[in-house]
């Protein structure tokens, strides 16, 4: 066989695989028994975890606000739900005030792959941001968007608008389920994994949640929660 036709041979194989991905049929479990027992947990689990955490709540907005005062304690940002639908995520400030504009500056450094961004040290974290972050009691006004039912306790993580207008067929998966706080990436190498495997955990998480699988990974997420190495 000629060089050309083998190379065109194996273009076109790449190809295969390639539609192969993007052309997953989406199968999720929306049994209104698992959802009600869902929001049933997310409710309660919310409930009392804002309860109990409201002193370290008071402690970290008072940290924040020691600081760096420019800016709020609460940081909101925009991000997509289930079905594109966009929602104002909440989360302790771990950044300077003008965060988002030093953002374009820093994009050529950018150490994460796919459509995220992210770096290990990032020069517009605040000193008790770096805590929060590696702690990720950063992510613990979340519990809020949990009450509100704009996300869940066990799922994929919220995605930009920005980064979901990169997705592919395959990536937009993660979109068709209710987004949240912790997920199979949480308690699998978070920051450290490439995008592409952040993806397939919350592709397959999303094929074979439970209440089982929910219940494990609330669990692994509190074992991990506090210093995970992978978290910055």
């Amino acid at each position: 066989m000629p060089p050309s036709s083998s190379n065109e041979h194996a273009a076109t194989a790449e190809k295969i695989q390639v539609l192969n991905k993007t052309a997953v049929e989406i199968n999720v479990n929306d049994s209104r028994a698992y959802l009600i027992c869902k929001r049933f947990i997310d409710i309660l689990g919310a409930t009392v975890g804002l309860i109990l955490l409201s002193p370290l709540f008071l402690i970290v907005a008072f940290l924040i606000k020691l600081e760096d005062k420019k800016g709020p304690v609460i940081f909101k940002q925009i991000r997509v739900g289930k079905d594109g639908k966009e929602f104002y995520m909440y989360k302790f400030r771990s950044m300077v005030a003008n965060a988002e504009e030093l953002k374009a500056q820093l994009m050529e450094k950018n150490e994460a792959t796919g459509p995220v961004f992210k770096m290990k040290h990032d020069p517009r974290v605040t000193k008790i941001g770096k805590f929060i972050r590696k702690t990720s009691i950063d992510e613990l006004p979340q519990l809020i968007n949990v009450l509100k039912g704009e996300m869940s306790l066990v799922g994929p993580r919220p995605p930009l608008p920005d980064e979901v207008a990169k997705y592919t067929p395959y990536e937009r998966q993660r979109i068709s389920v209710t987004p949240s706080l912790t997920c199979y990436w949480q308690v699998s190498g978070r920051s450290s994994l490439s995008f592409d495997e952040w993806v397939d955990l919350d592709i397959k998480y999303i094929h074979e949640r439970s209440l089982r699988v929910d219940i494990k990974l609330i669990l692994k997420t509190v074992l991990v929660l506090f210093g995970s190495k992978d978290a910055y």
